[in-house]
């Protein structure tokens, strides 16, 4: 059978290392920056009640459009769908352990992200942080693929406007989702 554009033979893709660039990241208070939502109102991750838990990817890409040129080879730039679906496949139980809002960040468009959303039925929101600002807030690390500036694949775990813990890298994407689960039973 044909691999679908979200199935992953991860063992033939570069990984990404741990180059220390979220190192920081743990114990920093959240800037109050209004993040364009495919929910539709603005959020302020900064100001939410409870434990959220915030996915970040570079790109999500869409059927039928390429990728930049060499995409497949950027360690940790493929699976952004894998992540997603996921986060989707895990949303009840990471629900259940006390997660009271989760969120998936690209620098993409509110409406690209909403096509996404839709397509991978998501039961959850996909935030733009499409000007850096949030980044460039936090000096979330980046990399530049197509003319694009884009943040690197990571979770961070938030509580009281400030971020309790950093998954970083994440390799591979699709199992991202479980490893915020473990990370919230060992908690």
């Amino acid at each position: 059978m044909a691999q679908t554009f979200y199935e992953v033979d991860w063992s033939t893709l570069p990984e990404p290392e741990d180059d220390g660039a979220a190192d920081h990241l743990p114990g920093l208070a959240l800037p109050s920056i209004a993040l364009a939502s495919t929910g539709g109102d603005p959020v302020d991750l900064a100001a939410l009640p409870g434990l959220t838990i915030l996915y970040i990817y570079p790109k999500t890409g869409q059927p039928g459009t390429e990728m930049p040129d060499g995409w497949d080879m950027i360690p940790g730039a493929r699976g952004c769908t894998p992540q997603s679906c996921a986060f989707r496949d895990h949303y009840a139980d990471l629900r259940s352990l006390g997660v009271a809002q989760l969120f998936g960040l690209s620098t993409q468009s509110t409406a690209y992200q909403t096509e996404a959303r839709d397509r991978m039925h998501l039961p959850f929101d996909l935030l733009s942080d499409e000007s850096l600002a949030f980044a460039g807030a936090l000096n979330l690390p980046t990399f530049g693929a197509g003319g694009e500036r884009l943040i690197k694949r990571m979770s961070l775990a938030i509580e009281a406007g400030r971020i309790v813990d950093a998954i970083y890298p994440v390799f591979p994407p699709d199992a991202n989702a479980a490893m915020v689960e473990d990370w919230l039973r060992g908690r």
